[in-house]
């Protein structure tokens, strides 16, 4: 008679629901633990956000995929497989440059990031450039060099086009200097770069060269801590769009 008003409050199911509900569960917490957040692409997560944007608005039009995928019944194309894998590449070439770079990123003389343009390498200038310089201070930076360059050899970007942007801040330059203005002392420090790691082993022909001067700071403001942020070296390993 228990057992039969056991059952009945669990809707005639049975006692093995229970079991297999809780085995469904664990099954779901095993696999998000598995999910790794770093492996995910920002474009691709904001294409993910963006598709869920209408979805209960009755705007929805449908069709709308994450990106052209590997199954052409399921919404996508087979012509966007090269530039997932190029995606892919760049993120293993970020994964290669954290592992390379990880005392220098700890000690905030070189910053990784990924945007629209590509995955970029921030030098601080005050670590690589005397003040008012673009002489490398190569006796201290010669191994931080070195380990770039062993980046920008590696397989995955064997392909990629590579742009080195010189940016100071607001402070003038001496105008009877080797340097009259800042967008001089900009194009010295990527061009000092760039013969660096030419002489370390990566070809010549991979690399774009600008100077930006102070007219992209990273922080607005005229602070010590701005100018400190904004006087930098990108080394840019470009996206396909940015070529």
């Amino acid at each position: 008679m228990a057992r039969k008003k056991k059952e009945e409050n669990l809707g005639g199911l049975g006692e093995w629901i229970v079991t297999y509900g809780d085995m469904v569960t664990l099954l779901l917490c095993f696999f998000v633990a598995m999910f790794n957040m770093s492996d995910v692409e920002v474009v691709q997560l904001n294409q993910m956000i963006s598709s869920f944007n209408n979805i209960g608005t009755g705007a929805s039009t449908g069709g709308q995929t994450l990106s052209a995928g590997r199954m052409a019944e399921l919404g996508n194309s087979i012509n966007s497989l090269p530039s997932m894998e190029k995606g892919k590449m760049l993120a293993t070439a970020k994964k290669k440059a954290v592992s390379l770079l990880q005392p220098e990123i700890k000690s905030n003389i070189i910053r990784v990031t990924i945007d629209e343009r590509g995955l970029i390498i921030t030098l601080a200038a005050d670590a690589f450039f005397r003040k008012g310089s673009a002489d490398i201070n190569i006796e201290d930076t010669r191994d931080m060099l070195l380990r770039i360059a062993e980046l920008l050899r590696s397989p995955e970007l064997i392909n990629r086009k590579i742009r080195i942007e010189g940016h100071t801040d607001k402070t003038p330059t001496d105008p009877n200097g080797p340097w009259p203005t800042n967008w001089e002392l900009s194009v010295a420090r990527s061009l000092n770069v760039l013969h660096y790691l030419v002489d370390f082993g990566v070809p010549e022909t991979k690399f774009q060269v600008a100077g930006f001067g102070d007219t992209m700071p990273l922080i607005p403001g005229d602070t010590e801590e701005a100018y400190a942020s904004n006087r930098r070296v990108d080394i840019i390993i470009l996206d396909e769009g940015h070529l």
